[in-house]
C-alpha cells in the first residue's frame, strides 16, 4: 500500500523521537489513510484518501 493520499498528494515526513534527556532519534509521520469509495468518471474505484480529505468532501 502507498502511503500517500490519491487527492492531495500528502505523504509520509520525517521527524525525531525526543526523549526526556533530549536524545533525537529518527520516526516517520505518516499520514491516517483510509480505503474509500470514489467516483471518478462514473465510475467508482476504492482508494487511500487521507481523512482531512473525507472530511472536506464530506462539507460540499
Amino acid at each position: 500500500m502507498s502511503k500517500v493520499c490519491s487527492v492531495c498528494g500528502k505523504g509520509k515526513i520525517y521527524g525525531h523521537n525526543v526523549s526526556h534527556s533530549n536524545i533525537k532519534t529518527n520516526r516517520t509521520f505518516e499520514p491516517n489513510l483510509q480505503k474509500v469509495s470514489v467516483t471518478v468518471d462514473g465510475k467508482t474505484e476504492k482508494k487511500y484518501v487521507c481523512t482531512k480529505c473525507i472530511k472536506t468532501a464530506k462539507k460540499g
